[in-house]
């Protein structure tokens, strides 16, 4: 690519940001009280605040605080002890994203969520009315759906012995019921996870003392996401793949930006990584916003305008120069969101003309404690998940699934199949997926296995944190220490029966 001798001028934000600079910069910023010190640049409100189409308050919003510098140990990642407790005291207590409305739509439709050994029937009672029993037959304990399954019934039925339930979970027969008249069929129902619907998403729950979910979220992460939309949404791409990683350490590495200069160099020039906002709300969520169409900090002074719109539009080089666009007086982040814009409203059949350039073009990445990432932003709309591996605490189940506007007019598309990839294979072998975008999901997750066996070889015994753009990791552990730090809890019928 170019140097910043030709084109548009250099990328913001200022000539003075140059290495030299940036390296004086830092020196003074080391001598800030922890957890003040930010990158030397444009913060992203800065650069968010330069935009046409204004972006909203949830956008405009900051809310960091510091949370010590402590190490994080390493034995959480590693002793299978470690990974058993998280069963017993985290996955019980907390709310997990289960499936999509549209999942179940119709009454009898069902879908089968598993964590570890835990597995719930979802299904749609009536219209307005979803639960999730625990999938196991009161007789004898076989699975009454299997899992991975999804599909529609009239009854949940036994296949060891006939036993069957109805879709409210009454008892509806005992296989020669003259032989348990000690089974009153009236005390029989199936236990009940507790479910909230938000979003679009079915939540469940185990414990029956857990907060409300909205209170689990709190007032400014509910707000956000009500202010969303995603309800309105549909999963248009379902893939999944596993890793011989900790789920934590899975679920740690797309918590900040900060590796994006060494993991992702190819997305540098066009992403601004280093001064991306981090932000945490109450226990179970926090945030950030990583701008695109600005040049990394990192690169400052090396790219024009014009390279860091080449870059995100040009791409392999296949394109014309004719049919380049072009940055003119404006500014590549500012064309981009023009383009992205007018790309997605023919996409999706949907006028976009009040969506923010920040909604347009950036990646909003908020974390629902434990394991669900939400980013309702238009360029990238997705959803990860993340579950351990129940017969490997050094794996993880990891799922990335793409959200797309439900067309208007026009009825709700049935979501995606799930697309299931091996080890061997890349997240660019999924039919539908991006090519650009699979490649650095691959790239994200090859470190992954170095990163477990890294950590187990290591005498330190413990990850030393970055106090501003690493703080959603020390956010999230602080979260998993409070949970570890609970009695164990187990589901049994007497407590659910409250």
């Amino acid at each position: 690519m170019a140097k910043a001798t030709n084109g548009a001028g250099p990328c913001r934000p200022t000539p003075t940001h140059s290495h030299e600079g940036i390296r004086l910069m830092n020196i003074e910023i080391g001598k800030l009280a922890p957890g003040l010190a930010r990158c030397p640049a444009d913060s992203a409100q800065d650069i968010i605040a330069r935009d046409k189409v204004q972006a909203p308050d949830w956008v405009r919003s900051e809310s960091y605080a510091f949370l010590g510098s402590a190490d994080i140990d390493t034995r959480r990642y590693t002793d299978p002890e470690f990974a058993r407790d998280e069963y017993r005291k985290l996955w019980t207590r907390t709310w997990q994203f289960a499936c999509r409305e549209e999942h179940v739509p119709n009454v009898g439709d069902y879908y089968v969520y598993d964590i570890g050994a835990y597995s719930f029937i979802v299904t749609r009672v009536a219209q307005d009315d979803i639960r999730a029993y625990f999938n196991a037959c009161l007789h004898r304990g076989t699975k009454l759906r299997a899992s991975g399954t999804e599909g529609c019934a009239s009854e949940f039925k036994c296949p060891f012995h006939g036993w069957s339930w109805n879709l409210d979970g009454t008892n509806r027969n005992i296989t020669c019921q003259w032989d348990f008249p000690h089974v009153d069929p009236r005390e029989f129902s199936l236990p009940q996870a507790r479910v909230a619907i938000l979003g679009g998403f079915v939540w469940i729950n185990m414990d029956p003392d857990a907060p409300e979910l909205v209170d689990y979220l709190g007032p400014e992460a509910l707000a956000h996401m009500q202010a969303w939309a995603l309800e309105r949404r549909y999963i248009h791409l379902h893939v999944q793949k596993s890793f011989p990683a900790n789920w934590k350490l899975t679920v740690e590495a797309f918590l900040e930006a900060y590796h994006v200069i060494e993991t992702h160099p190819q997305v540098a020039v066009s992403n601004a990584d280093a001064n991306s906002q981090y932000d945490i709300y109450g226990d179970h969520v926090n945030r950030f916003i990583s701008l695109l169409g600005v040049c990394s900090p990192h690169l400052a002074g090396q790219y024009t305008e014009q390279d860091v719109l080449d870059q995100f539009t040009v791409g392999d080089g296949t394109m014309l120069d004719a049919d380049r666009p072009r940055v003119g007086d404006g500014t590549a982040r500012q064309v981009m969101a023009d383009l992205f814009r007018a790309m997605f409203e023919q996409a999706t059949k949907t006028d976009l003309s009040r969506v923010s350039d920040s909604e347009m073009l950036d990646c909003f990445s908020y974390t629902i404690f434990p394991n669900t990432y939400l980013f309702p932003g238009i360029s990238l709309p997705m959803v990860y998940r993340f579950r351990p591996d129940p017969k490997d605490h050094r794996r993880c189940i990891f799922e990335v699934m793409f959200l797309r506007p439900v067309p208007v007019p026009g009825e709700r598309p049935a979501p995606a199949d799930i697309v299931v990839l091996t080890d061997a294979q890349s997240f660019t072998e999924a039919e539908g997926m991006d090519p650009g975008f699979g490649r650095i999901l691959d790239q994200d997750t090859d470190n992954l296995h170095a990163q477990q066996e890294g950590v187990e070889a290591s005498a330190k015994g413990g990850l030393t944190l970055g106090n501003y753009q690493e703080i959603r990791v020390r956010h999230f552990e602080r979260a998993v220490d409070k949970y570890m730090s609970m009695a164990p809890y187990r589901p049994d019928i007497d407590t659910l029966r409250r």
